[in-house]
């Protein structure tokens, strides 16, 4: 496959920049990977399409407040910076962008808070944009995390142009958000209210849980037109005994699995093993996964409706179909889907 394949002509209109009103009443789109047909429904419809032993596996992770502003030592020059991932946790070092990069050397200190009470000292550069900051804090590790992202705002994906308000902090985040570490939110599972959750608990669908830390990989540019060239950033991940017992004795039952997103999607395929199961995994995955792929664990996949020559874009037309998937986006452009993170949904099923 080839990354033009993956273009095609969006309006900015359908780039969502506010998530629906209720989580789950925002449109989706149900595509019938197998026939083609499309169904136009509410989100909560999706009750509908799984029955008692299905499994529905979500993303647990949790976005933090990465987007920090700073002044420089000296002259005060304002720096933009974009919290990675802390690199190992109690020393306080983080792997960020900054903006402007060519303003920053190592060895500049950098203040944040209207206070400037928290100082951080720049001690690698890593990339163009890239460096490691060390924070000057002598408190408690706990204490530190905690005043760091007091500082922080959410950090919405660059399509979404509009300032970051208060509410983003819950809107980008899905209900059962519990392990932090992630700077892309698993936008799929922010559709599921605490009632659709209850309902489907009911119906006994059963929830499972894998962490995939979704990071800035997922919406970098891809600059070369041959895919099998590119290589994704690794994500860290952990699937756990429990999502592997649960995934797998439903498909000993032949019962579906779900998977709620491109990253649980990914995750799965990171941690599969022999006869279509899981195997238990901890680490990092890099694993890209574009047409055609042999998915064997997942039946079902919820997503949301992604821009042209995304990464997840490829993912869902792995598991649709190319065909299927691109000529699903185009009835949703024609339809007036919304797309994006705050944007509507697909469920892509058999």
């Amino acid at each position: 496959m080839k990354l033009s394949q993956f273009k095609f002509q969006l309006p900015d209109k359908l780039i969502a920049q506010y998530p629906s009103k209720e989580r789950d009443q925002c449109r989706l789109m149900v595509v019938h990977r197998k026939s083609g047909e499309i169904e136009h429904k509410v989100f909560k419809d999706i009750l509908g399409y799984f029955d008692d032993g299905d499994v529905m596996v979500y993303n647990d992770t949790r976005v933090f407040p990465a987007c920090l502003n700073g002044n420089k030592e000296k002259t005060g020059a304002r720096i933009e910076v974009f919290l990675l991932r802390e690199l190992n946790e109690g020393n306080k070092l983080w792997d960020v962008l900054v903006e402007p990069a060519r303003k920053i050397r190592i060895g500049n200190k950098l203040y944040f808070g209207e206070d400037e009470s928290m100082v951080a000292e720049v001690i690698d550069n890593t990339t163009s944009r890239g460096r490691t900051l060390r924070f000057l804090y002598d408190g408690p590790h706990d204490e530190f995390k905690e005043a760091l992202f007091k500082l922080g705002k959410t950090p919405l994906p660059e399509y979404i142009t509009r300032e970051v308000e208060p509410e983003d902090a819950d809107n980008y985040q899905t209900i059962y958000a519990c392990k932090e570490g992630a700077v892309v939110a698993p936008a799929a599972g922010a559709h599921f209210s605490r009632e659709l959750l209850k309902r489907l608990e009911i119906k006994g669908v059963k929830q499972a849980f894998i962490t995939v830390h979704s990071g800035l990989g997922n919406f970098r540019d891809i600059d070369v037109e041959d895919l099998t060239k590119h290589r994704m950033d690794s994500e860290q991940m952990v699937a756990d005994e429990k999502l592997v017992q649960t995934v797998n004795a439903a498909k000993d039952a032949e019962h579906r699995v779900c998977a709620v997103g491109t990253s649980v999607l990914r995750g799965i395929a990171s941690a599969v093993s022999m006869g279509g199961h899981m195997k238990l995994y901890e680490g990092w995955t890099n694993k890209f996964i574009f047409p055609p792929y042999d998915f064997t664990v997942t039946d079902a996949l919820v997503t949301n409706f992604h821009l042209p020559m995304s990464t997840m874009l490829m993912m869902v037309a792995a598991f649709g179909g190319y065909d299927t998937i691109m000529h699903a986006y185009q009835v949703a452009i024609q339809e007036g889907y919304q797309f994006g993170a705050y944007g509507d949904a697909m469920l892509v099923i058999d």
